[in-house]
């Protein structure tokens, strides 16, 4: 299983490869590690963070932020250009165009396992049909803990 999550002494971007015989997780800038406990990688699946020890992963979809926006600023100049020719078959066409697009590559892409609280990113786990989506509720709480502790977690950049 690929991770990605933020050290929390340095804050800069650590990548690893984690499996079931990772005993320590180490930050490539900084001299921060991490015992692994020994049951927290089962089989390729984790089931809490390893990066903090959270028990709530949330999963959802490895789409690049930056290509859905541009997919919606590209529709929206296009069709905005054809509805001001008057050209609104054309307009209409490139919205549902650029729609399915966007639902095609939604539907092809594979989940991430995100942790609420220190925002590291699990990809190629084995178990994320057993990780709930998004829950607005628990993003929450953690983010008034957050808040109340004067923390402040920098979600790692997507990639």
């Amino acid at each position: 299983m690929h991770m990605a999550f933020l050290c929390p002494v340095c804050e800069q971007q650590t990548q690893c490869e984690c499996n079931d015989g990772t005993e320590v997780l180490k930050c490539e800038h900084c001299d921060w590690s991490r015992t692994i406990p020994n049951d927290a990688i089962d089989n390729g699946a984790t089931h809490s963070c390893i990066a903090c020890g959270c028990g709530d992963l949330w999963k959802q979809r490895d789409f690049p932020q930056w290509l859905g926006i541009t997919f919606v600023a590209i529709a929206a100049t296009l069709s905005t250009i054809a509805w001001a020719m008057y050209e609104n078959i054309w307009a209409i066409g490139i919205l549902m165009a650029f729609g399915l697009l966007d639902y095609i590559f939604y539907a092809i892409m594979p989940d991430v396992l995100v942790c609420y609280r220190c925002r590291a990113r699990y990809r190629h786990s084995t178990d994320e049909e057993a990780i709930p989506k998004f829950d607005h509720e628990t993003a929450e709480r953690y983010h008034q803990e957050e808040i109340r502790l004067g923390n402040s977690i920098k979600s790692p950049p997507s990639q």
